[in-house]
């Protein structure tokens, strides 16, 4: 049972890779090295029914270190694909290595567009969350530090998971004595307003019958105005809903960047805990979400609002602004977490050599140069410990 335990969690940390983007040299001999240790330092507990006897898609993916001595944060990824695509199969936290950072990390199918209108995307996953819930003890989870984690259609769920909390309505099935409510939700470029969505310009193409929003409602958005308000986050937001971290790329073909902004200004209004992101010139996820700095935002994130590591709910530098990431306003890298040189290389070294050079450096600019200290167009590892102060 442990060896199909961790087959099992081998072939979704492949998934995972292939759908998210991940560079090709993750294939390459050092690198199933990294990924056969992180198995070996997991139980997986694949494809745990969620609703009893309920449809096939109400199933989710639990992965939990081997050695845990405390009941575990939680960190939930729910998967986007415009509500119509998608599955529990690609899991960005697992692949990131959440595993041996100590938490635990559940992955989670819902009912598509195609399978039932909304909002029984919401009620699954508030089910699930409930599930994990019901079950923390069995599987040493502290039901008190769950976090989501979603983008796309997966990032407008999560927040509404987070805004929703109290929102008894999307409650539906099992383990109704157990909250569905999280205490962290991050949210990558998640579709909110979807009236404001399809009304602006060069997105227009939204408000048509065929479109994925339009799919989720069961109807043109403009003619459904009550229906398409009722899948807004903002439409829940309360004094009791958690801290929130939300990244868009400025870019974005798909959703525009007024949706984070719209959720931004909202939870401000509310005086809750928000900090909003841009990445300049990123679209749709891809490389620009799969930053050295964007990966160290998220987790610091997650650790002071699931662990209590700072008083800080992300980097004091970190960007609060309604849609401004200048480059002064970074996380300073000597603030949190500190990433370790070989596992830079692990991501970055595309020729193996050794050392990081500014073409295979995929943070900002501004980094490169500080922790190229002799500007000759490389970065060591002496380099990099000087910078972050590692002691031999």
């Amino acid at each position: 049972m442990k060896l199909l335990s961790l087959l099992t969690a081998g072939f979704l940390l492949m998934s995972s890779e292939m759908a998210f983007g991940q560079p090709k040299e993750n294939s390459r001999p050092g690198n199933p090295l990294d990924r056969s240790r992180m198995m070996q330092n997991l139980i997986a507990h694949p494809n745990l029914e969620y609703v009893s006897g309920g449809h096939e898609r109400h199933k989710l993916d639990l992965f939990l270190p081997k050695e845990a001595s405390e009941p575990l944060p939680l960190i939930i990824w729910i998967h986007g694909g415009a509500w119509q695509n998608g599955s529990k199969d690609g899991c960005p936290p697992l692949r990131k290595g959440y595993i041996e950072q100590g938490y635990a990390v559940a992955s989670i199918n819902y009912r598509l567009s195609g399978h039932a209108i909304f909002p029984a995307q919401i009620e699954d996953c508030k089910a699930a969350i409930r599930w994990l819930r019901g079950h923390a003890e069995e599987y040493n989870l502290d039901p008190d530090r769950f976090g989501v984690w979603g983008s796309s259609a997966g990032g407008h769920l999560v927040a509404l998971v987070g805004t929703s909390g109290g929102v008894s309505e999307f409650d539906v099935g099992d383990f109704m004595e157990q909250s569905s409510s999280v205490q962290a939700v991050c949210d990558f470029y998640g579709p909110t307003d979807l009236i404001a969505f399809v009304r602006t310009p060069g997105y227009t193409k939204h408000a048509d019958i065929h479109s994925p929003e339009s799919k989720l409602i069961g109807g043109l958005v403009l003619e459904n105005e009550k229906q398409a308000a009722s899948a807004n986050p903002i439409e829940y937001i309360n004094e009791d809903d958690p801290p929130f971290l939300i990244v868009h790329g400025d870019k974005d073909p798909v959703v525009p960047l007024n949706q984070s902004e719209l959720l931004f200004k909202a939870m401000k209004s509310q005086n809750l805990s928000v900090h909003f992101h841009t990445i300049h010139g990123a679209g749709h996820g891809g490389a620009g979400f799969d930053t050295l700095e964007l990966n160290e935002m998220v987790l610091k994130f997650f650790d002071s609002t699931l662990k209590g590591n700072s008083n800080e709910i992300n980097p004091p530098q970190a960007i609060t602004s309604e849609s401004t990431a200048k480059a002064e306003s970074r996380p300073d890298p000597n603030e949190g977490f500190r990433p370790s040189f070989e596992k830079i290389l692990i991501r970055a070294d595309k020729d193996h050599d050794g050392k990081i050079s500014a073409q295979e450096f995929k943070a900002s600019p501004d980094l490169f140069k500080r922790l190229d200290r002799n500007q000759d167009g490389f970065v060591t590892q002496k380099e990099h410990d000087l910078l972050f102060g590692v002691e031999d």
